[in-house]
């Protein structure tokens, strides 16, 4: 058996959640180096190995490893997995990584600075906006970017609402929702207006931002917009705190006839980004009717639904973990969040899912029902 064979072997053995003890220097090194395994168990368990690394061994190795290793894709996984030890060099690295060729490792640094306010790395970021045209890279750069409050981001921001791809302009206008962005409430009103693609996508933010200003707009929209758009109408007058029971029994109602009904895709969709923005805002009973709904569907339903959970984990992580813990079901819930990590690949938001589930865990209680499901999560997901 070989040496990196053995260590993970002990992780597989050792308590999903407690660290390992000390590894020596090659050991760590050699599971540093199978983050870019072509095979997935691979990486998996290598990944498993360095989070229960202790962080006094784990940060320079995995310092050392994101800025200078061989392969580019083990320089990411190394930043990603950086960024869940919670460590101040950190920092330093991502400056200096803020500009670098690879693709992935940049998008890294762009997400770690939307999480942690720097005006040096906003400097950058306002620049990059310029001339970073990546699908894969500007949606983080976008959001980045979006988490600050300054004059230049306001500038910046507003009028990309009103400019560019339409791929890129919804990102701009979900960020701005996300980030209840009341200076943006105009402009995405504006959008709102305009039948096509990023309807749906101005409502659902003007909900988010909580301007009940435009309950008119919202009102006028329910009369006059295509059927696919009214779920994102009602989830956002639902947010804004206007007959919220109603309109969620309507998405709840709307889910049922889509799964029923496979011709009404855009509609189910609809439905499930609705329930799922209402999850992220706090009502429990949005995320039950998403999972209820998805534990037994099938595709094309069974991937709409799962990625709209997906999405309440990763925008709040600590509701969707307060629920499952109330489930009786809690590994068919965990399986479900499985399939949807799985399709959106998102490495960064997932390492920060995994970092509050970890965290909860040691908060929680022994024998605590929130252990218990915090334990569930953490082996079904394999981190």
């Amino acid at each position: 058996m070989t040496t990196l064979a053995l260590v993970l072997l002990l992780a597989c053995q050792a308590s999903q959640d407690a660290p390992l003890a000390a590894v020596s220097r090659s050991e760590l090194g050699a599971a540093i180096d199978q983050l870019g395994s072509l095979e997935f168990p691979v990486r998996t368990e290598a990944s498993r190995v360095v989070r229960r690394t202790p962080p006094a061994q784990a940060v320079p190795a995995l310092i050392e490893a994101a800025a200078s290793h061989r392969d580019g894709y083990v320089r990411f996984r190394a930043l990603v997995l950086l960024t869940g030890f919670n460590d101040a060099r950190a920092e330093t690295l991502m400056l200096q990584l803020l500009k670098d060729p690879n693709d992935r490792v940049r998008t890294v640094a762009y997400g770690w600075f939307g999480e942690h306010r720097n005006p040096e790395a906003l400097a950058v970021m306002l620049d990059a906006l310029d001339d970073e045209a990546s699908e894969f890279v500007r949606p983080t750069l976008t959001r980045a970017v979006a988490a600050y409050d300054t004059p230049d981001v306001t500038k910046a921001m507003t009028a990309l609402v009103l400019k560019g791809q339409d791929f890129f302009r919804s990102i701009v206008i979900e960020a701005l929702g996300d980030q209840r962005a009341t200076y943006a409430v105009g402009p995405i009103a504006g959008v709102a207006r305009l039948d096509g693609p990023l309807q749906d996508d101005a409502v659902l933010a003007i909900g988010k931002i909580g301007d009940k200003t435009q309950l008119s707009l919202l009102a006028e929209l329910q009369r006059s917009a295509p059927r696919e758009n009214q779920p994102a109408i009602a989830a956002a007058i639902c947010l804004l705190g206007v007959n919220c029971a109603a309109h969620e029994r309507y998405l709840a109602e709307m889910l049922t006839f889509a799964i029923e009904n496979p011709d009404y895709q855009p509609m189910l969709r609809g439905a499930a980004n609705g329930l799922s923005a209402l999850a992220v805002a706090g009502r429990p009973s949005a995320l039950e009717t998403l999972v209820d709904a998805g534990l037994p569907s099938r595709d094309p339903a069974r991937a709409a639904i799962a990625l709209a959970i997906g999405t309440v984990a990763l925008r709040n992580a600590s509701a969707l973990l307060d629920w499952t813990a109330g489930r009786d079901d809690a590994q068919a819930v965990a399986e479900l969040l499985r399939e949807s990590f799985d399709m959106l690949e998102e490495d960064l938001e997932e390492e920060r899912f995994y970092v509050t589930v970890r965290r909860r865990y040691w908060q929680a209680p022994d024998g605590s029902a929130l252990r218990r499901a915090a334990e569930t999560l953490i082996r079904v997901l394999e981190f």
